[in-house]
């Protein structure tokens, strides 16, 4: 495993013992979402809303930062089109929408300057790679000149939001990566056009070296990269990235991924647990429940309970996109009580 050290040192800091979201939410008033968010969490997120429509969905918000790429809308999702068109802009005015709402909630919470950090969020270069279609109709990783490319354009776009959002909020900003493809991408399979002419899944290695290159240009900018999976994780892959945190479902992992978590937290950088439910349940939530499964895991791993207390940061499992708007401000509350308890008295647990 290389040698993180020259990581930036705010990253433990800024992410162990909070408390923070995936980032999707229900309905279409980002003022709401915002306000929510802000009282919420102590690292607040900017939300997506994809109840809105065609570019509000992770994809399509993605791609609205990609640089010097079009985009159009296709019958299976998005395609690389010419730029400046009607899709193009309703993408970047949702978003500047978005920014405007958080920025006004953050004020108003007394919070810009305040030495806080906020958090902003774009599907990774292999998801979003593996979800956007050439003008061909092939999907971009069938090309790896394209392939590089989008993952270049991107790192250029990621920072670009990042710093708009920074100097927005007087804020340090984490850039979460959502890499749900990262499994389908690695074991070749993307949807091809046609069965004759399969994707050829991506080597470990070059899937590090895509992944690096948008963390390259996150850490040099002065912000702190967080890669969020929900899927099947190859820890190889996730442990050799130039990444300085990582979040999982936990309720999504299993005995295979014991020794990648062991060796992830013996590395020093935070492991974000989504402990909190994406979806209401038959019962209510208690904060003995959302975080007995961190417990089981550590101990299951063989880690300790410090290791838990000094190492760890709570969200939910997933984004809020399809629950009940009113379920979204308890679970978030109960992510803040559960990293609350995990990160000042883990002995207790």
């Amino acid at each position: 495993m290389p040698d993180h050290a020259d990581r930036p040192p705010a990253a433990p800091q800024v992410l162990v013992g909070a408390a923070t979201g995936v980032g999707s939410h229900p309905g279409t008033d980002s003022r709401e979402a915002a306000t929510v968010v802000v009282g919420e969490v102590a690292l607040p997120y900017l939300p997506e809303l994809p109840a809105r429509g065609i570019g509000a969905d992770m994809i399509g918000r993605s791609t609205g930062l990609l640089v010097d790429v079009g985009v159009d809308a296709s019958t299976t999702g998005y395609r690389i089109g010419a730029r400046g068109g009607a899709l193009a802009r309703t993408i970047t005015d949702l978003l500047h929408r978005d920014e405007d709402a958080f920025e006004e909630a953050y004020e108003t919470a007394g919070l810009r300057d305040s030495g806080r950090w906020v958090k902003v969020q774009s599907a990774g270069p292999l998801t979003l790679a593996a979800s956007l279609e050439l003008a061909n109709g092939h999907r971009v990783p069938r090309d790896r000149g394209a392939l590089r490319y989008i993952a270049e354009s991107l790192a250029e776009g990621v920072v670009g939001h990042a710093r708009d959002v920074a100097r927005r909020c007087g804020a340090g900003v984490v850039v979460q990566l959502d890499e749900p493809m990262l499994d389908t991408v690695l074991t070749g399979r993307i949807p091809a056009l046609t069965r004759f002419d399969p994707i050829r899944p991506l080597p470990g290695p070059d899937a590090v070296a895509l992944l690096d290159v948008v963390l390259d240009a996150v850490r040099a900018a002065g912000f702190v990269s967080l890669l969020h999976v929900c899927g099947p994780i190859d820890w190889t892959v996730i442990g050799a990235a130039r990444v300085d945190a990582v979040s999982v479902d936990v309720s999504l992992l299993s005995a295979q991924d014991y020794d990648g978590i062991g060796a992830w937290v013996e590395s020093g950088r935070p492991l974000g647990l989504g402990l909190v439910p994406a979806l209401p349940g038959p019962r209510e939530l208690i904060l003995e429940t959302v975080i007995e499964p961190a417990t089981r895991l550590f101990d299951a791993v063989g880690l300790s309970r410090a290791a838990l207390g000094s190492g760890t940061f709570v969200s939910p499992a997933c984004g809020f996109a399809g629950a009940p708007p009113a379920y979204v401000l308890p679970a978030l509350a109960m992510c803040t009580r559960a990293a609350d308890a995990i990160s000042s008295d883990p002995a207790a647990l």
